[in-house]
């Protein structure tokens, strides 16, 4: 472990600490650098550094010969952990992606600019750069540099992710092979209602987004069109660009999770079309309640948030 922990360490370990103060990794748990490599997307090269760092600062154990393991993490008062996980630092990825929303650098930019700007060394400006592009709002310039995209940055591209979704996600489930998982429904259930009963106020609002999106591509995965499932994991990473600049309404989450579990449980009545029916109307929601462009209160769906005032865009759990 190097001495100092580059960005995607530091946020590959606040996960794993946001997993296990969940609870979603049981104390005693083994944790298995492949398993979570997968669940994040990463190589396992990261994860080591990242379980290491979590080692060094008291959050899990360490045995000889066996690997590492969860151990309890505990509360203040106030509900936070007594120390504070490695995410908590400051965050130079999303000083990045607030400079580029806010135009304070330019579309195209090299790495000695960004080395120099934000005082990084070229490993943890590569890290920096290449978690960007997988998130889908950078990419390299053939020969010298880097091109940072708009994607999600202006209000018709940030419209445009929820129409497509309303598209695709309701449709998901219409599909020949759209088939009911009990162990998804169950999983996703357990997390909804942990999120209603105590998460929503505790967790950190990284680990609360990302549950948002795990619970969509959870059933977009269920639709058996494996095309459909990767659009949505694409579009889910783009949006996060605008959501690192929006703070989380966690009372709106009560809202989403409650539209969540009935769409659960419409699924586990197997009742395909009311949950897809269900889902479009959720989207619907949430792109009136978004998207700067969309002022008027009956652009919302029948039923759904009738009366409310359309704030700015608010990335809460959707």
């Amino acid at each position: 472990m190097s001495e100092v922990a580059s960005p995607l360490v530091i946020s590959l370990a606040g996960k794993v600490g946001d997993l296990i103060r969940a609870g979603d990794i049981k104390v005693g748990e083994k944790l298995a650098t492949q398993a979570l490599a997968d669940r994040f997307g990463v190589s396992r090269s990261p994860v080591r550094d990242a379980l290491t760092l979590l080692h060094e600062r008291g959050f899990i154990d360490q045995q000889p010969n066996r690997g590492f393991f969860a151990k309890h993490v505990a509360y203040n008062a106030g509900g936070a952990a007594s120390e504070p996980l490695p995410h908590d630092a400051p965050d130079v990825y999303q000083r990045l992606a607030e400079d580029w929303l806010t135009d304070r650098i330019p579309s195209e930019v090299s790495e000695q600019m960004l080395r120099e700007r934000y005082g990084l060394t070229k490993a943890q400006v590569s890290d920096i750069l290449v978690r960007a592009t997988r998130e889908g709002w950078a990419e390299r310039k053939q020969g010298y540099g880097w091109r940072l995209l708009p994607v999600a940055k202006t209000p018709e591209a940030f419209e445009q992710i929820y129409r497509f979704r309303m598209l695709v996600e309701p449709a998901a489930m219409l599909e020949p092979d759209f088939r009911v998982d009990p162990k998804i429904l169950a999983e996703q259930r357990r997390i909804q209602e942990k999120m209603l009963e105590s998460d929503i106020e505790r967790l950190p609002a990284e680990r609360l987004l990302d549950n948002g999106s795990i619970f969509h591509e959870e059933l977009m995965r269920m639709s058996g069109n494996p095309f459909m499932h990767m659009s949505l994991v694409r579009v889910n990473r783009m949006r996060r660009l605008l959501e690192y600049r929006s703070s989380i309404d966690r009372a709106r989450l009560t809202v989403q999770c409650t539209q969540h579990l009935e769409i659960l449980s419409a699924l586990e009545r197997n009742e395909i079309i009311e949950a897809s029916y269900l889902m479009r109307r959720h989207l619907g929601g949430a792109l009136t309640r978004k998207s700067p462009l969309r002022w008027a209160k009956d652009a919302l769906p029948s039923g759904y948030g009738d009366g409310e005032d359309v704030q700015s865009p608010d990335p809460s759990n959707d």
